[in-house]
């Protein structure tokens, strides 16, 4: 056999065909050539695909099922400018569809999209570049990674382009953008505050509506304002407020309504305000406002006004342009938006003391036409109309009476039901503005407002609860509002809000308590939610302490004698007891005192027991099977002290307290000697009361063997029965005494009566003498 020989490598045929026409007649033939390695190829088959998804979606969504759109991708980087130009043809048209677009979503295109934005790339580049991307935008995540590929820098370089296309383009991307607060302040570091100000010169109006609508957006920023102002932006915008001509009616209402809502965001700087001012620019708005058959730029023109009007130097301005006048005939347009915004307008003009003069004659402004928009099925109309008629009936009794004359009182009524917190807070300082006049706080109450109001109490909104309480406070000055408010289960969330750190919340919740403890079944009531130990916890705390707490703890105490006795250990002569006071010893500040059911349930111990008052006729203890007539009455006349209740009240009235105390002693015991003091039984006496009775509770009537606690308590009763003036003072130790005021005539004075002295009533060792308040005699028997 011959040996074998080792072919020489064949080297590749360098010939190549002739210039070949291909004609592809169905889209997957072309489809085929994005994959072809020539370019002439590339070219036309990318120019096909455009054309052929120009004309309509069905197109689109055919070239995407034959997987055009990946070698699409792939060809808008080619280093063939023709080819990179059809390339992003194709795909920016085919982008506009929903299929395509969700498909580009999952393919990482943005950034190549983006490096087509240079300013290297030729303009139909740049248009369909930006169409692609106008039609992405749309979308959340697309909007986050164009921003975070840098595409914001080239789309506001690319708002200077001659191209209008690319011009629209951009500013649909830049809107769906600055939806984000991020990108808003992007576009004003970035510089692109300028050619969105130019873009307003356009001959197109397609692109002065996207100029101001994203205007609108980034002019919520206050450096984007400044800007804004120092490019002159106000004067760019009243050339389109003034320009009339060549526009057609339609698009002129659009623009003017557009133009009227980016002012809108400017006025809420003063500067921006002087600015317009001196270029007739409220004049202008002013004009606008009555614009005819146009809600729209009626609606933004008052907006703006509305917008002013929140700052109070501007306040002036527009008074000097007669507002008022021209606010009260917009509340008779129809539309809702108009009327929405009026009323904002008024809201805030009302807080001008000139224009709340001008608008306080009830003929002047149409108070009935804001009452009906209480009635609107716009909750936008209802929150602005109680606004509106919160803060002109502030300090207003005339408008107070023309709301209510129109209604309005029922209907606000109903607002306080209302699921808007903003609604129900305006509503309840309306009512509590109007319930200041009697006549209205009457109609007021005959319409629920009480039950109303306690859903409010319980709000976690900080207005809500302020504007409840206050009307709360006016309201409750009837003692039948009082009653009604216990009985809906309105105390204990008033009570509740006294926890409240909020100062305005907690002045006005302890107000309203201020006010419903002058009943002593409100009260007491109250007390028994915690009442008087928040407020002593709110008293002794610096921040918290106020003049409001401090009367309602003085006015609860007033209104529920038995807890002040143990509280503060002194009741004042006109502190009078009545049936159902009981002592129930000294109480550590904070501490709960139980009410006389809690303690009558409690069982027998070693404990103080607790003194009970009571003075009917025939009294039944409802804590023992035991009956027994205690009056202090029958008490007296059992013991033979009197031979009559007129007489008894004759000695102790006109002859002098030394009966009183008398009768008072030889009632508890007699008199004993400081020095056997200790020999006297009383607390064998009251234990065998607490086991006869098996209760912690002795009706005092039932006490024969009874201390200076005993006796001053009893010697208060007997006083306050026929009006004597007297205290009752709580030493340590068991002790207590009464102080009285009493005057004599002085020898140097020529027959004037000197100042009251203070003497403390002996009823324990000398009973009926006099004791002068700090003297050593005095001190002795309040202490040991």
């Amino acid at each position: 056999m011959g040996k074998k020989v080792k072919k020489e490598s064949e080297t590749p045929c360098k010939e190549t065909f002739e210039a070949l026409p291909v004609e592809g007649k169905t889209p997957a033939t072309v489809v085929l050539l994005l994959n072809s390695p020539e370019e002439d190829i590339l070219i036309k088959a990318c120019e096909a695909i455009h054309l052929f998804a120009e004309k309509g979606d069905e197109n689109k969504v055919s070239l995407l099922g034959l997987g055009a759109l990946e070698p699409l991708c792939q060809l808008i980087s080619h280093n063939n400018k023709l080819v990179r130009r059809n390339a992003v043809m194709a795909l920016g048209i085919m982008a506009v569809n929903g299929d395509v677009k969700t498909a580009l979503k999952k393919i990482d295109v943005i950034p190549s999209i983006i490096d087509k934005l240079s300013l290297e790339e030729d303009t139909v580049v740049h248009e369909f570049a930006t169409l692609c991307l106008a039609s992405l935008s749309l979308d959340f995540v697309c909007k986050v990674q164009i921003f975070d590929n840098m595409g914001l820098p080239p789309l506001i370089q690319l708002l200077s382009s001659p191209d209008p296309d690319v011009n629209k383009n951009s500013l649909e991307i830049i809107f769906n953008l600055v939806q984000d607060f991020k990108c808003r302040i992007a576009v004003h570091e970035l510089g692109g505050i300028p050619p969105l100000l130019e873009l307003l010169k356009s001959d197109f109006p397609v692109i002065q509506h996207l100029a101001l609508e994203t205007l609108q957006n980034v002019t919520t920023d206050k450096d984007t304002r400044n800007t804004f102002r120092e490019e002159q932006g106000f004067e760019k915008l009243m050339d389109i407020l003034n320009n009339t001509v060549g526009v057609c009616v339609s698009d002129l209402s659009d623009l003017h309504a557009d133009a009227l809502h980016v002012v809108a965001n400017c006025l809420s700087d003063s500067e921006s305000v002087q600015l317009i001012h001196k270029g007739g620019g409220l004049t202008r708005l002013m004009d606008f406002l009555l614009t005819p058959n146009v809600p729209e730029i009626q609606a933004n023109a008052v907006k703006c006004i509305a917008r002013v009007a929140q700052n109070p130097e501007n306040r002036s301005l527009l008074h000097e342009e007669n507002v008022e006048k021209v606010l009260v005939e917009l509340l008779s347009v129809a539309d809702i938006g108009v009327k929405t915004f009026t009323c904002q307008a008024v809201a805030a003009m009302s807080l001008h003391l000139a224009s709340k003069e001008r608008f306080r004659d009830p003929g002047y402004i149409n108070i009935h036409i804001m009452v009906q928009g209480l009635s609107s099925d716009s909750l936008k109309l209802r929150e602005a109309a109680t606004q509106a008629l919160s803060n002109l009936t502030h300090n207003n009794h005339l408008c107070a009476f023309a709301v209510y004359e129109a209604g309005g009182d029922e209907v606000l009524v109903q607002q306080l039901y209302e699921s808007c917190s903003r609604t129900v807070a305006n509503a309840a300082a309306t009512l509590g503005n109007m319930a200041r006049q009697e006549v209205i706080r009457c109609s007021i109450l005959t319409h629920g407002a009480i039950e109303a109001l306690v859903e409010p109490l319980k709000s976690t909104d900080t207005q809500v609860l302020v504007n409840s309480t206050l009307c709360l406070a006016m309201l409750v000055c009837d003692t039948e509002a009082r009653a009604e408010l216990q009985n809906t289960g309105g105390l204990q969330p008033l009570v509740n809000l006294l926890r409240s750190y909020h100062k305005e919340v907690l002045h006005n919740a302890c107000l309203a308590v201020n006010i419903c403890a002058s009943d002593e079944p409100t009260a007491v009531e109250m007390c028994k939610f915690g009442a008087m130990e928040m407020l002593q916890e709110i008293n002794q705390s610096v921040n918290r302490k106020s003049i409001s707490s401090e009367l309602a703890m003085i006015s609860l105490l007033n209104s529920n004698l038995s807890v002040k006795y143990s509280l503060t250990g002194h009741l004042a002569s006109t502190d009078i007891i009545n049936d159902g006071f009981y002592d129930a010893g000294k109480a550590r500040a904070g501490q709960r005192i139980l009410t006389l059911e809690e303690l009558s349930k409690q069982p027998v111990n070693q404990h103080r027991p607790i003194i009970v008052v009571n003075t009917t006729e025939e009294y039944e203890s409802n804590i023992t099977t035991h009956t027994d007539n205690i009056s202090l009455w029958n008490f007296r006349m059992q013991n033979k002290h009197c031979t009559n209740v007129e007489s008894f009240c004759f000695v102790m009235g006109v002859v002098c307290m030394d009966v009183g105390a008398r009768l008072v002693s030889k009632a508890m015991g007699g008199a004993v000697e400081m020095e056997k003091l200790h020999e006297f039984p009383w607390v064998l006496h009251l234990s065998e009361l607490k086991f006869q009775l098996q209760s912690n509770v002795i009706p005092i009537g039932m006490i024969s063997r009874g201390i200076y606690c005993h006796r001053a308590l009893l010697f208060k009763c007997l006083a306050d029965c026929i009006g004597m003036s007297s205290t009752l003072v709580r030493g340590e130790y068991n002790r207590a005494w009464n102080e009285v005021l009493l005057f004599s005539e002085d020898s140097t004075s020529n027959g004037r009566v000197s100042p009251p002295r203070r003497y403390i009533v002996d009823l324990m060792h000398q009973p009926g003498s006099l004791l002068e308040a700090n003297t050593p005699a005095a001190e002795q028997y309040q202490t040991i």
